[in-house]
Order: structure tokens, then sequence, then C-alpha cells
């Protein structure tokens, strides 16, 4: 498996990659940008995380991992945003990335799913390669430190990218309080997902252990604040034109989780990451905020 973000997790490994200098200062492990469109919420945050070339080297393999698991439309807040998406895909296009691909295992009928979002449309005008997902692609992945999971199925696209990028769309959700980064890694797997929401707080850390983004960035332009993860109705919605994006998953999920009126101490997932070392609901370098008003 040709995987730099498939590994062993340790203590710190992938919370922080490097002492990266920026302008004279460390790079944040986390970032939030509030108050325009969002293309440009998601260009400041990578600039604020250290620029694109700090993730992606030229020639590399990205895989961007959205959230279409639903056949919503964008005001519907249920799917990431198309335009954020595209953008991402123009910085890994100009950073030198050798192929650009866009997966994710829906939950409504795929081709409605990657049409309505609007994802698909958009992320190949930006140069991205984007396809459904096919079943003979999944192959079993051991969890070495699982405390629940001892392995599970995963997509192989995913595992022979050299780039992991997690993009999901802040929303509620009735099992789990938030769908937010960890839980957006879902759409990585087959199998019976199903079964991963029982012992969920535990489950999806595993998941986390083995499947570790060298970049997260949380779509929170819109987000759904009831009858989550599919949402429906626009009174459920409410426009927050906030990125929030980092190194750190635990960090970048509670600033999120915060947004959605969540304390991220109460959230046992996120509790769980950061005792087994993921990463910091709240790090030790403060996360670095940019409003364009």
């Amino acid at each position: 498996m040709n995987r730099r973000y498939f590994l062993k997790y340790s203590a710190a490994a992938g919370l922080y990659v490097g002492s990266i200098a920026r302008a004279g200062s460390i790079a944040p492990k986390a970032v939030s940008v509030q108050n325009t469109e969002p293309e440009r919420l998601v260009r400041k945050a990578v600039e604020l995380l250290g620029g694109i070339q700090r993730f992606i080297q030229p020639g590399q393999v990205v895989l961007v991992k959205p959230n279409m698991g639903w056949d919503r439309v964008p005001e519907q807040a249920a799917t990431t945003n198309p335009d954020a998406v595209a953008e991402m895909v123009r910085l890994c296009r100009d950073a030198g990335a050798k192929r650009v691909v866009v997966r994710d295992r829906t939950c409504n009928h795929a081709r409605r799913c990657y049409r309505n979002s609007g994802i698909e449309a958009a992320a190949r005008q930006a140069g991205g390669q984007v396809r459904h997902l096919v079943d003979v692609r999944f192959q079993e992945i051991p969890i070495p430190n699982g405390k629940d999971l001892s392995a599970w199925p995963v997509y192989q696209d995913v595992l022979e990218a050299d780039v992991l990028i997690n993009m999901p769309i802040a929303k509620v959700h009735t099992i789990s309080g938030v769908t937010l980064g960890m839980k957006n890694l879902m759409g990585c797997l087959g199998g019976d997902r199903g079964k991963l929401h029982k012992n969920f707080a535990e489950k999806i850390v595993d998941i986390n252990t083995v499947l570790v983004p060298s970049l997260t960035i949380i779509d929170a332009y819109r987000i759904l604040t009831a009858n989550g993860p599919s949402g429906g109705d626009l009174k459920d919605v409410k426009k927050s034109r906030t990125v929030f994006a980092g190194t750190d998953p635990v960090a970048v999920d509670a600033l999120a989780a915060r947004l959605l009126g969540f304390k991220p101490d109460d959230l046992e997932y996120l509790v769980n990451a950061q005792t087994r070392g993921l990463g910091m609901i709240s790090p030790d370098v403060n996360p670095l905020s940019f409003d364009f008003n």
C-alpha cells in the first residue's frame, strides 16, 4: 500500500507535520476564516496554514474526500459546498499534483448525489477526476491500534493516493450529535457502515487511527442545525460563511462543534480521540482566526 497516511498512529504522529515556518512563526494547527465566499474561505485557510506547498509536492496523487452522501442541493447544507471543493482541486493542481481525484461512498443513489450536490460538475471543471465507487475496489485493511475494530474495508483509491484531504460539511447528526471531519471518513469505507454507529465513539476513532488526512477543511459556509445528516428543510439551514481547517483533526472538529452549539468535551468521540493521541480538543497553540469583514 502506497499510503503516506496509512500508518501506526502514535501519540504525536500526523498532528503537526514538522515545524513549518510562516512569516517568522510556526504554522498553526487549526484556523478559522469567516465572512466571504467559499472559494476565498478555502484559499485563505490554506494560506494561513502555510500554503498548499506544505501539503502537496509536484507529481503526487491527491484524493479529496467531500461529503456527497445525500441527494441534496447545496442550499440544503447536507453536502460539502461545491465551490469549496472546486477551489481545493484548483489549489492542488496549482501545486503540481499529478492527479486530483474526488470520491465518496454515498447513502442515496450515487448518480443523483454526485450531480445534485453540484460537486461532480464543479470538481471536473476545476480539473478533478470524479468517479463513482465500485464494490470490487474495497480492500480490507488491518487496524493495529483498534479498540473495537481490528480491520475494515477501505476504498483502494484512498489507499493508493499520496495525500488525503478531508472536506466535510458541518452539520448535526441524530446518532452521533455532529458529523464533521472524523466521521466524514466513513465515506471511504465499504462494508456495513451502520454497524459503526454502535459504540460509535470508539469505532470512529479506530478508523481515524489508520485513515489520517494531511489536511482537514470543514465547510461551514452553510450549516445544518437540525434533522441531520440528510436534512431537506431550508428552515434547518444557517449561513455561517465560515471554514475551519487544520492538521489536527480533533482541534478542527472541536472548532466546528462549537459553531453547531456543542461543547467539544461533551462529545465522547472527541474525548476518546484526544485520549488516544489523535489530537487536542484545545490545541496548545490557539487557533488562528481571520475575518474578511
